[in-house]
């Protein structure tokens, strides 16, 4: 018996994986996080397996049901939004599995903040723009953050910031990175990525608040804040393809190759 940990994506039942759509099929006990997971991800559950949206369960209570799945031998897929690895809560549920000698293994998904950079067609990494992507998320009524993990020490990189649970907190976040980006920074929301509802709003970090609020987004939304965001800018090649900056796979520039040195 293994429990399966298994990223679902950020809701659209194509951008899962194929060997987490194959877990599923093949478990008879499913637990799924009816919140951010919809229905249509687990409709490929077997026939009658035991299917349980999590959303109002406790831990204990989705443990006990593990642990009752466990005794009886049946494999459980326990499907999260995403990818397990962040913002999972999974952390818990394992340390729990591993106190009760109950095996479990991770399937990954793609993230909701990759599948929101799909949506806006851009790359998150613009050469000399921005070459990291900061997750993060505000605290508020949630897990308190640990000490150093600001918005303010991030944003001092000036790089790509996704923000996570923070779309009812733009007149805050506008508040504190408006002194590092600046007010006319790139701002984007999106919102219920990969749902038949989904939503982008761009802005900047002087605007985003008012668009959002007239859309009335309330919730299930990332924030991105930074100049990678720009729809059109003056940017760099990657020096990844040029001709004359030679690599492990293109050992001698084109131009040396246009001379008879090259193989």
């Amino acid at each position: 018996m293994v429990v399966h940990f298994i990223g679902a994506g950020p809701g659209d039942p194509d951008l899962m994986t194929v060997k987490g759509r194959r877990l599923i099929e093949s478990c008879p006990v499913c637990l799924y996080a009816g919140s951010l997971v919809p229905e249509a991800v687990v409709a490929c559950a077997p026939a009658g397996a035991r299917v349980l949206d999590t959303a109002s369960m406790t831990l204990e209570e989705t443990h006990a049901e593990i642990v009752a799945a466990h005794a009886r031998g049946q494999d459980v897929a326990r499907v999260h939004s995403g990818d397990p690895a962040l913002y999972g809560a999974i952390a818990e549920q394992i340390r729990r599995l591993r106190a009760a000698g109950i095996p479990y293994d991770i399937t990954p998904g793609v993230s909701a903040y990759s599948a929101a950079a799909a949506a806006l067609g851009q790359e998150l990494t613009i050469p000399e723009v921005a070459q990291s992507v900061v997750l993060t998320r505000m605290s508020r009524k949630s897990t308190a953050m640990p000490e150093g993990e600001t918005l303010e020490n991030f944003a001092r990189s000036g790089t790509t910031l996704v923000i996570h649970l923070a779309v009812r907190y733009l007149r805050e976040i506008e508040r504190r990175l408006t002194p590092f980006y600046g007010a006319e920074c790139p701002v984007v929301v999106a919102y219920r990525v990969g749902w038949p509802d989904e939503m982008i709003l761009r802005g900047t970090l002087a605007d985003i608040q008012e668009r959002v609020r007239a859309a009335k987004v309330t919730r299930t939304a990332l924030v991105f804040v930074g100049p990678a965001l720009a729809e059109t800018q003056d940017f760099a090649d990657s020096a990844l393809y040029d001709p004359t900056k030679p690599h492990v796979l293109r050992p001698v520039a084109v131009a040396d190759r246009s001379k008879g040195g090259g193989g």
